[in-house]
């Protein structure tokens, strides 16, 4: 698996609330749904780079899946 980054991002707590509700929406962490966000607004604006790595689907990943 390709090593990711890690940073610090303060976010208002009521903005945090929102994205936390949103991600178990969708059944993604807080994590992935600030991921999944990001991707989609570089994609939108031409942005993603070509060589970006594809975002794992939502929700738990199958017993016979190979790539957790």
């Amino acid at each position: 698996m390709a090593s990711r980054k890690s940073f610090l991002l303060r976010l208002d707590p009521a903005v945090h609330d929102a994205l936390a509700r949103w991600a178990g929406d969708e059944l993604r962490s807080t994590n992935a749904q600030i991921e999944f966000l990001l991707r989609k607004a570089l994609q939108d604006a031409g942005r993603l780079p070509g060589g970006t790595g594809r975002q794992r689907g939502r929700g738990r990943p199958r017993k016979d899946d190979d790539s957790a």
